[in-house]
């Protein structure tokens, strides 16, 4: 399978690259719920697909067999998120073998989110502190993989500072990273102003948006909440219009991403990332809607 930095490059000032993001499911319903929305989406021709891990890294081995699932029985592009939170170098070694070993060529590196039962967690002593730091160690031992990371139009909740941010979003990329993929955010002007501060400091990789269709209102402002990203008045105000409504929810909620996304695409970003919550239907209708612009 190529590697989603190839894909990027051939598709450059062409046409524009999709793809979509699930989470692990929690039981085997959730598995079989997974497996058919990647039917699903099959159909779309996404790009890739990528699978996030739990919290502190908690489903490692059951990505892997996802993501192999993914590539082996769906014939999609697949990537693993690895998160390094808990995580020593012999650990992250026996897991890019196995990754390897099941054909996966493209990792989303990321710190993770801190483990919410300890504020006082420390990384190991010969652990990692920063997503930087992951992806410096699996460029210099295995330079095989293609790496994306993260990054936020509205800056890390962890940052001192804008600036900060910034700073550490360079040194993810001198660390070696092959594309960056946004946060969730839903005021596009703040992306652009995103872009142009990170050009401006040196940030040469692709910044691929990140998209998350709002399904269920209540479920977004929670997390917004812990992401640091904001929602507009207008967006917010339509939302809590429809009330129980939730056929009307979808139906503000498809127009909006489709507005967001044909600006975006206007602006010429590389590509769309969709946050789909493991669900297929409001996805699809907004690429498609997208498409036929």
């Amino acid at each position: 399978m190529k590697r989603i930095s190839e894909i990027l490059s051939e598709a450059q000032g062409a046409r524009p690259l999709f793809s979509f993001e699930f989470f692990p499911p929690k039981n085997p319903a959730g598995e079989e719920q997974l497996f058919r929305t990647v039917e699903t989406l099959r159909d779309l021709k996404p790009d890739y697909i990528s699978v996030t891990y739990g919290a502190g890294g908690a489903t490692r081995d059951r990505t892997v067999e996802w993501v192999r699932r993914i590539q082996d029985d769906f014939g999609l592009v697949a990537m693993a998120h690895y998160t390094s939170i808990g995580a020593r170098p012999a650990e992250v070694l026996a897991i890019l073998d196995d990754l390897a070993s099941a054909g996966i060529r493209n990792i989303m590196a990321l710190r993770g989110d801190m483990p919410k039962d300890d504020p006082n967690y420390a990384p190991p002593a010969d652990g990692f502190r920063y997503g930087s730091e992951l992806i410096s160690f699996i460029r210099r031992n295995r330079p095989e993989f293609c790496l994306g990371g993260g990054c936020y139009p509205e800056v890390h909740p962890e940052a001192a500072s804008a600036e900060a941010d910034l700073a550490s979003l360079k040194v993810k990329e001198e660390a070696g990273v092959d594309f960056l993929v946004t946060q969730l955010f839903f005021d596009n002007q703040k992306f652009f102003d995103f872009e142009r501060r990170a050009r401006a400091l040196g940030v040469t990789r692709p910044i691929v948006p990140g998209i998350m269709p709002i399904a269920n209102y209540k479920q977004i402002t929670r997390i917004t909440a812990m992401s640091g990203c904001t929602i507009p008045v207008e967006l917010s105000q339509a939302l809590e219009a429809c009330g129980d409504d939730q056929a009307r929810v979808l139906a503000v909620s498809r127009d909006y991403s489709v507005r967001q996304c044909r600006e975006l695409l206007a602006r010429g970003v590389p590509g769309i990332h969709f946050y789909t919550l493991n669900q297929s239907q409001l996805t699809q209708e907004i690429l498609r809607e997208i498409r036929r612009s």
